[in-house]
């Protein structure tokens, strides 16, 4: 008999917040558990925590030997970051042509299972993807979250945003792809893909779901198209779209944004309960819209 999966409608709203707050680093864990065991009704604050963890191998979409794609873990070098990066390079075995190439940028854990099964969904979309690993340096993404967590907290984040730079420098090169370059964040990532749009003039287009802003000033070097992605339950991010917004518009930018009524942050994230099924899917596809448009070559 199969279990319901659990939705962000089966925790209470403070939950949900604390369990924001531990994931980005703002709490420990022991506060965490400490801070909700008043609403762990009938169920441990331990069994709380589970139950808002990721299930990875349930949300799996693409197998990772699917026979459509060819998949690599692959090393390039980064002079003005770590030295040395390490990532994910899934690519359609068919391709006839050259193909538009993306970097996926992870949430705040590294290159976990989901970010990878996210790089074949898009590579069957027909586009090459690279999902580099920030924790590489530290030895890579290590298979528990709350690991991961610390582990990211120890990282020079000058040098890993440097490692992203040059992951967008390996993909313009790259002799399978069209020269053609976008990139696609979450969380952690979204500001990644926001701070590259301000960095790389010749990015070719960027998308953020949930991410972090830039200042007004770094805003107004933006060239790359941006694709924007928010929930309306995400106050701690959502709270700064105004702001951009308004930048993006002083500097003429071409944007488009989206506020997702009534879900959470995460919600693309079909691991977690906060994820939500049909603000997911119509984000997924605006997003492979928006990289088709601005990706794709003009014959």
């Amino acid at each position: 008999m199969s279990v319901k999966r659990k939705t962000a409608d089966d925790f209470d709203p403070e939950v949900l917040k604390l369990f924001d707050k531990y994931v980005h680093g703002d709490i420990s864990r022991r506060d965490f558990m400490q801070s909700v065991t008043q609403f762990a009704v009938g169920v441990t604050a331990l069994g709380l925590l589970d139950a808002l963890n990721p299930r990875f191998a349930e949300a799996q979409q693409i197998a990772s030997n699917d026979p459509r794609l060819t998949a690599s873990y692959v090393e390039y070098l980064s002079p003005q970051g770590y030295g040395k990066f390490r990532g994910y390079l899934v690519q359609p075995v068919k391709a006839k042509v050259k193909l538009p190439t993306v970097l996926v940028v992870h949430e705040n854990r590294g290159l976990n299972p989901h970010i990878e099964d996210i790089a074949r969904r898009l590579a069957l979309d027909n586009f090459i993807v690279f999902a580099p690993d920030a924790l590489f340096p530290l030895g890579g993404y290590p298979g528990d979250e709350h690991k991961a967590r610390e582990l990211f907290s120890k990282l020079d984040q000058t040098k890993t945003k440097e490692d992203f730079v040059a992951a967008f420098g390996v993909l313009k090169k790259l002799p399978e792809g069209n020269g053609k370059v976008g990139v696609v964040g979450f969380c952690y990532g979204g500001g990644i893909a926001n701070l590259l749009a301000t960095r790389l003039p010749d990015l070719n287009a960027a998308v953020s779901f949930y991410g972090g802003q830039p200042s007004d000033e770094d805003a107004a070097k933006i060239r790359a198209p941006l694709l924007l992605h928010y929930a309306e339950k995400d106050d701690r991010i959502t709270g700064g779209w105004l702001k951009y917004e308004a930048a993006l518009k002083a500097a003429g930018v071409n944007y488009q944004a989206f506020v997702y009524p009534g879900v959470q942050h995460g919600f693309n994230n079909d691991t977690t309960p906060r994820y939500d099924e049909a603000a997911a899917k119509l984000a997924w596809q605006r997003t492979i819209n928006f990289l088709d448009a601005h990706l794709r070559s003009r014959t």
